[in-house]
């Protein structure tokens, strides 16, 4: 089967389509961040009232799925990997998850607030559905205190890390110049003037909000912090499932553990030896302040870095067309950006359906930051781009008459996706394009980072030993620990440390995934005897669109 050769729908792409659906009515933010614009006026009833509607809905959409067989290999593969996602999400309710979901990444506290972010700000319309949506906070948040009252009844609490670190941030959504006073002071559609009484349902609202996340702040501080647990860790066996549910595979964590240990040993070696090449004798951080004076590396102005994005992307397509990929037309255009924000950090945003919108690389620059270090990120280039998350993702939307809407736009897992995304840097390196050493420095920088990430996160959550063998992990010792293994200031440490401990075994996923990648890749070179053609692996991995690892695995071992 082509790519663009359209398949009949069948019963299990109907369940599928069904769904979504079904995510986009009880969790509109999903809806939200795929496009789907007809619940935005709304949140997720964050209640216990709403979990039960959640559990009740994920049984009939299994019990739907069960009775039907799959018709073709496309269907063979939505039956296996909507099925592994619908029962672990009913695991993590009867494991009680939800009555502890608060960190500092990746909960309600933030999903709520971070909604706004993704809105249509275009015309009147737009804002009026905003205002609708703003009005429904209060109620949103109100919600989430129940169940978060409901754990402390049954004894299932967050750790208190967590809980003040997370209280801090609604304080300052809460603040008067902060999120939602600031968002609603700025309302400004493109298209016609905003009647005076939407602006007023503006600020009004956005004071609610705002006061609704104060009662969140003090609820935490008051009566979530004194009886939340002192223990980080989140132990084996909730571990085990989070694991799964990051990486859609079922790893031997104690092997993933030793594994990355000396994964990480093996980062260190490598960029010593680099460095050594940059300037003879020195270390890594000698290499690091050598090349950061080195101006030839640097490049000037956020125009600068914006051509530099787009040249370097254009170049990957071009050449990697010829080799290793097939690149559809359709595909081969990527727009690198200068994000409106100004955060920090670099994303990708995929096309739409039509590509009417292509793919885009962002660049979130920060206020003030007008120097840009080639060496360093270059190898984020492929990784956002080509052959990285660009390529993944708009396979699947190419293959949109084969894959359903759930395959195209919200399955998979982050180890599916960012594993494959650094399996791409890797990539890139072995092909030559990473030979510089300043550039191979570069990647191996964040290879390292996510190597620890490994060792720390299963470490600090399982008690493991340490390393040394000196005693068991703890937070403190995590803090230390990852300060040693990346070139970041003491704030993006601590942030980040504080996101592994409170979102337990997302952080491994990457660098667990890229290792399955690299296996499964291998492993079809074993299976063809010497008659590999790496062309060929790529196509078929790719257009699966976003499964689970196991399914990837299955899938490609069947064809």
């Amino acid at each position: 089967m082509t790519a663009q050769q359209k398949r009949m729908p069948s019963a299990i792409d109907a369940i599928a389509e069904s769904w979504v659906d079904t995510l986009v009515d009880l969790e509109p933010t999903i809806g939200t961040y795929i496009g789907r614009n007809e619940a935005n006026d709304r949140f997720a009833d964050y209640s216990p009232t709403g979990i039960e509607r959640e559990r009740e809905a994920l049984l009939a959409a299994r019990a739907l799925l069960d009775v039907q067989l799959p018709v073709d290999d496309v269907d063979a593969v939505t039956k296996a990997d909507l099925g592994r996602e619908l029962d672990l999400s009913i695991e993590t309710l009867d494991a009680e998850l939800p009555l502890r979901n608060l960190n500092v990444i990746e909960s309600p506290t933030q999903e709520i607030r971070e909604a706004f972010d993704l809105m249509p700000t275009a015309t009147v319309e737009d804002w009026a559905t905003i205002s609708a949506r703003l009005s429904r906070v209060p109620e949103a948040i109100d919600g989430y205190l129940d169940t978060l009252k409901l754990g402390i009844e049954r004894g299932v609490t967050p750790a208190r890390r967590q809980v003040r670190e997370v209280a801090a941030q609604a304080r300052k959504v809460a603040a008067s110049d902060g999120f939602f006073t600031s968002f609603a002071s700025t309302a400004a559609p493109t298209t016609g003037d905003l009647p005076a009484a939407l602006t007023a349902d503006l600020r009004q609202r956005a004071r609610f909000a705002s006061e609704a996340y104060a009662r969140l702040a003090a609820f935490l501080t008051d009566e979530l912090a004194p009886v939340a647990t002192e223990r980080d860790a989140i132990g084996r066996d909730l571990y085990e499932l989070t694991s799964r549910q990051f990486l859609g595979a079922k790893i031997d964590l104690d092997e993933t553990y030793e594994w990355g240990i000396d994964e990480l040993a093996r980062m260190v070696d490598e960029q010593e030896t680099i460095a050594r090449q940059i300037k003879p004798g020195a270390s890594v951080l000698d290499a690091i302040a050598h090349l950061d004076g080195d101006q030839s590396r640097k490049l000037h102005g956020t125009d600068a870095l914006q051509r530099w994005m787009q040249a370097t992307s254009d170049k990957a397509v071009a050449d990697l067309a010829q080799s290793h990929f097939d690149i559809p037309d359709e595909i081969r255009t990527i727009e690198c950006m200068i994000a409106p924000t100004q955060e920090g950090g670099i994303y990708y945003t995929g096309p739409t359906d039509d590509f009417s919108r292509p793919g885009r690389m962002w660049w979130s620059v920060p206020e003030g930051v007008t120097e840009f270090d080639t060496w360093r990120e270059l190898t984020t280039v492929y990784h956002e781009g080509v052959p990285g998350h660009h390529l993944q993702i708009g396979q699947a939307v190419y293959n949109r008459d084969s894959l359903n809407s759930w395959r195209r736009l919200l399955a998979g897992t982050s180890g599916h996706a960012e594993g494959w995304a650094l399996y791409a840097e890797r990539l890139m390196q072995q092909l030559g394009y990473l030979d510089d050493p300043a550039d191979r420095l570069g990647m191996l920088d964040g290879q390292r980072m996510r190597a620890a990430r490994v060792v720390l996160d299963i470490g600090v959550h399982l008690e493991k030993q340490l390393p040394d063998g000196s005693g068991a992990w703890t937070a403190d010792y995590a803090f230390d620990f990852m300060s040693r293994n990346v070139n970041m200031n003491e704030g993006f440490v601590r942030f980040e440390v504080n996101r592994y401990l409170g979102w337990p075994g997302q952080a491994p996923s990457y660098k667990v995934g890229q290792r399955i990648w690299e296996q499964l890749r291998d492993d079809a070179a074993a299976r063809a005897d010497g008659a590999f053609d790496i062309k060929d692996f790529h196509r078929r991995a790719l257009a699966l669109g976003g499964v689970g690892l196991d399914t990837l695995k299955d899938a490609l071992a069947q064809g």
